[in-house]
């Protein structure tokens, strides 16, 4: 949601489609933001980012796990039923300990104005209907994506099932 412009500081920007993301979104989950820099950081870019205030709660290095390392987003750390945490990310895979729950998404180019990018977007119809469809357990669901382009798959999916 945000990159770095110039190799000696953050500069951040938004990237396409995450206000109508984090709005629409805000309405069917509890959004946080789970970084691993320190909050003082943390909390001016969320300002930045989020002007109409979707963004529930804000995570920093202190809420992060050091092993081998490294530093691991730990959801158990958020005190909520794992059955019910979606982790998107681009990094979700190399950056967080629970791999069930994460949806890997395609990094954010370092350029203000990639007007071509709808990552964000395209991933609102899939995110609306786990949410619409209140599973137990949304890794299941997860899992029955694992390896695919998720926006892609849901939409072949949905069409096949109208077709029925």
């Amino acid at each position: 949601m945000f990159g770095l412009e110039e190799e000696s500081h953050w500069d951040p920007f938004k990237r396409p489609g995450v206000d109508a993301f984090l709005e629409h979104l805000a309405q069917l989950y509890e959004i946080l933001v789970y970084a691993d820099e320190q909050s003082l950081h943390v909390d001016a870019v969320i300002d930045k980012l989020d002007v109409n205030h979707c963004i529930a709660h804000r995570l920093s290095r202190s809420a992060t796990r050091y092993q081998n390392g490294k530093r691991f987003k730990d959801l158990s750390k958020l005190n909520r039923d794992q059955a019910r945490v979606i982790y998107l990310s681009a990094y979700a895979l190399e950056n967080c300990l629970q791999h069930e729950n994460c949806v890997q998404i395609k990094p954010c180019k370092k350029q203000k104005h990639d007007i071509d990018d709808t990552t964000l977007l395209d991933f609102i119809p899939f995110l609306e209907s786990v949410a619409l469809s209140s599973p137990a357990d949304v890794r299941p669901v997860l899992q029955s994506y694992e390896g695919l382009n998720i926006p892609t798959e849901f939409i072949r999916r949905f069409k096949e099932q109208q077709q029925r």
